[in-house]
């Protein structure tokens, strides 16, 4: 038992060695990008309609508030592990000082389950959106070779997820310069499309279509909590990039806050506008947001939109791959994982083998697997991580080793004690083929720690 809670110091963790540094390259505007172009995606083109129809009514806006501040407690903590403790591997690596080692490897568990079904999943989302607007162009894709395998309906790989999966992995593998560039292009023509539909959808609105506000009652407004937490996923991936990132103590907080901050008001003007124009009802469809245009015939508007969800949802993939490749890096360095995940290209100072490989095993997924099936464990995942990131804090703040001067979570301990409190209902409001997958999954998890995290560990010696 003292094997398994073994913890690493602060020194150990923030790797001195200069064989295995990351190159210092973003600042707090890289930052707000980065996390807006993890959060603005599936979250803002789909979810707003299929679950105003489905739990919520036009009170998805309570539930996208309620999710909000879930996150924003949440954030908090994240804030002050990662200016304190500025390594890669977010939850994990702070797991590994305040808990010990079989708790982190459950938290990174936890972690690799969200950044690689979520990867998996709005590739899955993009293809489906990429394959409706090329036929916009009179380009028609075969079924079979667009959609996961499927016996019945004749389906055998979802190939457009595959190849952007691919294309994703190869740029990241150039680099994270060349990265945030290519990041802050998309973010900003997304959310350009995003402020377009607010702007030309708010002269369409009608007072009478948010009237019953809360037609399935407060119960279905936190279901709707529940769901929509997805649409805030990749804020926590912004710490991943804390090892990267000039002067973290002042910047790590500003990029994790602000990018959520943001998203939050974007999701609010969105889900206002769309239920005002359409009756909540006949939102069920796969492109809420494009659909609403249509509905007051402006196309054109449309027709940006969903280009923009195509665009969009690359910056997605990209934040959520960054973060998984970084955290098997982790992984590897502490012993966990073989070596191979921790080389960095002697020019491009990036993992690139890791980089790979992660690429190999979630096209895969992307391939052949429902969006549906992908997008349960999701939720589960980063709900895991959060709670023991904000549990974590009070056991930080005891450790009179680390650093002072970065950021501190106001209210202490009251606020980070709500946040775990927080997250545990939104976990329990998951539905139990949720609960069964991922007791699955942290099974095979606890499997590979003892076979091999455990006899290979860094503290071993």
């Amino acid at each position: 038992m003292k094997n398994l809670l073994r913890k690493k110091s602060i020194d150990d963790l923030l790797h001195k060695k200069g064989s295995i540094q990351l190159q210092k390259t973003m600042g707090p505007f890289d930052l707000m990008l980065l996390g807006v172009g993890a959060i603005v995606g599936t979250g803002i083109f789909i979810l707003p309609g299929t679950v105003s129809a489905q739990h919520a009514g036009p009170g998805i806006v309570f539930s996208f508030i309620i999710a909000a501040i879930v996150c924003a407690l949440a954030a908090l903590c994240y804030s002050e592990f990662a200016s304190t403790v500025p390594v890669t591997g977010s939850a994990y690596s702070y797991s590994y000082i305040v808990f010990g080692e079989i708790v982190a490897w459950f938290v990174g568990w936890a972690l690799l389950l969200e950044y690689g079904l979520a990867t998996a999943a709005v590739a899955t989302g993009w293809s489906g959106y990429f394959v409706t607007l090329v036929e916009g162009f009179g380009i028609h894709l075969p079924a079979a070779l667009t959609n996961s395998f499927s016996v019945e309906n004749g389906t055998y790989i979802n190939l457009p997820a595959v190849i952007i999966i691919f294309v994703i992995g190869s740029l990241l593998s150039l680099g994270m310069k060349e990265s945030t560039r290519f990041n802050a292009i998309l973010v900003a023509l997304k959310i350009g499309a995003v402020l377009l539909f607010i702007l030309v959808g708010v002269f369409y609105v009608k007072p009478e279509n948010w009237s019953p506000f809360l037609p399935y009652g407060m119960s279905g407004v936190f279901t709707g909590a529940a769901l929509v937490f997805f649409a805030y996923l990749g804020f926590d991936a912004v710490s991943s990039a804390a090892e990267e990132v000039k002067n973290p103590q002042r910047n790590m907080p500003i990029g994790i806050i602000g990018s959520l901050i943001i998203c939050t008001i974007l999701y609010v003007a969105v889900s206002l506008v769309l239920t005002g124009i359409v009756p909540y009802q006949q939102l069920n469809v796969a492109d809420p947001v494009a659909f609403a245009m249509k509905f007051v015939e402006q196309d054109w508007v449309a027709g940006i939109i969903s280009l923009s969800a195509v665009i969009g949802m690359l910056t997605v993939i990209l934040v959520m791959m960054y973060g998984g490749t970084r955290l098997l890096m982790a992984f590897a360095r502490d012993g966990l994982m073989p070596k191979v995940m921790k080389e960095l290209h002697p020019k491009r100072k990036t993992p690139m083998k890791n980089t790979f490989i992660f690429t190999m095993i979630i096209s895969i997924f992307a391939g052949f697997i429902p969006l549906g099936t992908l997008a349960e464990m999701v939720n589960m995942g980063t709900l895991i991580a959060f709670i023991f990131v904000s549990a974590g804090i009070i056991y930080l703040r005891k450790n009179k080793d680390l650093p002072n001067g970065g950021f501190k979570v106001p209210f202490y301990p009251i606020l980070p004690i709500v946040s775990v409190l927080l997250c545990i209902f939104l976990i329990s409001q998951l539905s139990a083929h949720t609960w069964i997958a991922c007791g699955i999954w942290f099974v095979l998890g606890i499997i590979i720690y003892f076979i091999y995290g455990k006899r290979h560990s860094a503290l071993n010696k």
